[in-house]
């Protein structure tokens, strides 16, 4: 019988199991790393153990370390959560030999269906279609390069272990397999401590549809409907949504049926996931199973009704399903959106640093959900997934799910680092989101065509106008530092403000009222900007005003010397422009700097190298992503002040590089 539920995992997930393990009753322990010792999962449980430092490596992953927290705290049962050890076999065998219930299937399913080549073998035998590709032992790089040509492009070389897209690459020619063979190889041994690969012909423009199945200790197993997960980005999931646009009833019962024989065969039991990839005929192609919860479970719960967390604890307890197939039902639609601490018009590079704002309540409306790991004054690290929250909506149809996300994605804005929140509300707002089109790589398409989707939203014009009118009047009033120099007795001024590289001289003028007179540009009339309320909060809050004779809101903080404005889910800075010479380091091509925080995984440079302009010099690994930093113009290399293995801060010089316009 449980009684005390350790949870090995941290962010999100940790919170999300905690909350419905404490509404059953169960008492729970939290395990955490140096990194983490501040974050929302540590304080939200009963117990918390420190495991280790901030390495995944030698934290979240150590069994050792879990299970004798297990056996210090007393508790009788471990929730994996997902990623880490979630579908780690050896991990759920030493759970068991430790007397300690795993919740989740048993090792041998794990390891089963945790060797994505061994499964899909299974399948095969199943019956179950699969995509053609190379499953074979010999991982020798001659033979996957010959087993590549042989499958034709486009494919993808992918790690036989874990998931969430860490060791995979999509392939288009042969000039790029080497590359991603020796990348895939790595990032999988890196995350999943096995760099075993695979070999798979893509579907092109397909859509990734999955199952969710759950199955008990007694012979019973279920579907609980299908997802949606096709907006992908790298590989990654991006949104996901349920029931699919494109599954009919028909479909959903063939490919749940064939999902429920798949568990049955293997005997599962406790939540699991088969992911089809669907063609343009609505052809279905098993991919993989995940032996976890995933992500994406909330849209499922929200469809259903189901805690199906809450069905993990009580199948692991010894309990039977709570329902039969005939009895599962759906209402209305539900979509997740992930929200990423990266940069959508960079590229998508992971971001690191302070939460200056977070306050997620204020969307709390019926019908949407929020599940994060993260908390206002906290940290985004390096060290880990760049997921910070979910936002998930239910309505009445997809439509309303749709309205009701961009709602919530307006209302529940993310400060102090850059993150995705604008780009997810164009993505599900896009023609192709709203008609059902997209396809797994419709958005690194969108990267390489130029998509508008994919440009860094522009300030509008009242965002010019209402952030010189905040800058004048704090600074009037005494709230914040003025950099325009000035004399006191003067009431009408320049104000000079730059906005992502845009530098703008807008003359104001406040009076006693709450009104700021802004002038635009010298050739224009000045507008009357009328504050109404700046907020609650010292930092300001959400700012009322009147312009052209229309009350608006907009949350408008002020963090040190910027004034954050959010809008449409899209923060626009602003910063009052210095009177003096701006030295800008991250714009001399001859520095070149560590994009984010994180460790230097490969280093193709040294001293007295010549180099060209786009030439990659190193990678770093940051948030289980690998990034490279290349060549901002051609010259030789002077010094290299990094090597493999070193952790490096965000903006540190890493390598120097004479420029060809500075030699002799």
């Amino acid at each position: 019988m449980l009684t005390k539920i350790l949870i090995a995992n941290r962010g999100e997930i940790a919170c999300r199991v905690i909350r419905t393990a404490r509404k059953l009753g169960y008492r729970t322990v939290a395990v955490y790393s140096q990194a983490d010792a501040n974050a929302p999962h540590v304080s939200l449980a009963d117990e918390a153990v420190c495991i280790g430092p901030a390495a995944a490596s030698e934290s979240y992953l150590k069994v050792d370390a879990l299970l004798d927290a297990a056996r210090r705290t007393g508790a009788n049962a471990i929730h994996p959560g997902y990623g880490f050890l979630s579908e780690n076999a050896g991990f759920a065998q030493a759970c068991a030999d430790a007397g300690v219930t795993f919740i989740g299937p048993s090792p041998e399913a794990i390891r089963v269906m945790g060797d994505k080549a061994g499964a899909k073998k299974e399948m095969i035998k199943a019956g179950v279609p699969t995509a053609p590709g190379y499953l074979g032992a010999d991982q020798n790089d001659d033979t996957l390069i010959a087993e590549a040509k042989r499958l034709g492009y486009p494919l993808l070389v992918k790690a036989v272990s874990g998931g969430g897209g860490r060791g995979m690459r999509l392939v288009h020619q042969d000039s790029e397999l080497a590359q991603a063979i020796t990348s895939a190889r790595r990032e999988a041994q890196s995350a999943f401590g096995d760099g075993t690969l695979m070999l798979e012909r893509l579907v092109e423009n397909g859509r990734h549809i999955e199952i969710q199945v759950f199955a008990d200790g007694h012979g019973n197993a279920v579907y609980i409907g299908e997802r949606d997960c096709t907006a992908q980005r790298r590989r990654q999931k991006v949104i996901e949504e349920s029931p699919s646009p494109v599954v009919s009833p028909e479909l959903r019962k063939a490919m749940g049926e064939s999902a429920v024989l798949a568990a049955k065969a293997i005997k599962y039991q406790g939540a699991g996931t088969i992911e089809y990839i669907v063609d343009q005929e609505l052809n279905y192609y098993f991919l993989e199973m995940n032996t976890r919860l995933q992500v994406e479970h909330p849209v499922t719960e929200m469809i259903s009704g189901f805690d199906l967390v809450e069905w993990q604890l009580r199948v692991a307890d010894g309990q039977p399903l709570p329902v039969t197939q005939d009895q599962i039902t759906y209402t209305g639609h539900a979509i997740e959106a992930r929200l990423y601490a990266e940069d959508p018009y960079s590229g998508f590079a992971p971001q690191t640093g302070p939460i200056a704002w977070w306050r997620p309540a204020a969307a709390l409306y019926d019908g949407v959900r929020i599940d994060d790991g993260i908390r206002e004054g906290g940290e985004v690290s390096p060290h880990y997934d760049p997921m910070v929250a979910k936002l998930i909506v239910h309505g009445r149809d997809r439509a309303d799910a749709i309205r009701r996300l961009i709602a919530t994605l307006d209302d529940a804005p993310l400060l102090g680092l850059k993150n995705n929140a604008r780009f997810l509300r164009d993505l599900v707002d896009h023609g192709r989101f709203r008609a059902g089109t997209m396809t797994t790589t419709l958005i690194d398409q969108w990267q390489t065509d130029g998509e508008a989707l994919l440009n860094k939203p522009q300030a509008p014009e009242d965002a010019w106008l209402l952030a010189a009118a905040l800058f004048a009047a704090r600074a009037a009033g005494g709230a914040a530092p003025s950099r325009t120099l000035r004399a006191d007795s003067v009431t009408a001024y320049d104000l000079p403000l730059v906005h992502e590289g845009t530098r703008r001289t807008l003359r104001t003028r406040p009076d006693a009222n709450g009104v700021v007179h802004v002038q635009p540009a010298p050739t224009e009339a000045a507008q009357a900007l009328r504050l109404i309320d700046q907020g609650t909060d010292a930092r300001g809050g959400l700012v009322r005003f009147e312009l052209n004779d229309v009350q608006r809101k907009v949350l408008a903080v002020q963090l040190g010397t910027e004034l954050h404005l959010v809008i449409d889910a899209a923060t626009f800075v602003f910063t009052e422009a210095s009177p003096w010479p701006d030295q800008n380091a991250a714009q001399d091509p001859s520095r070149a700097l560590a994009p984010v925080a994180g460790t230097v995984a490969q280093v193709l440079v040294k001293p007295g190298d010549t180099v060209a302009e786009g030439q990659q010099l190193l990678s770093i690994e940051a948030m289980k992503m690998e990034m490279w930093l290349t060549a901002q113009a051609a010259g030789t290399i002077k010094a290299v002040h990094a090597k493999v293995g070193d952790q490096v801060q965000a903006k540190a010089l890493l390598i120097d590089i004479e420029l060809e316009t500075n030699k002799d």
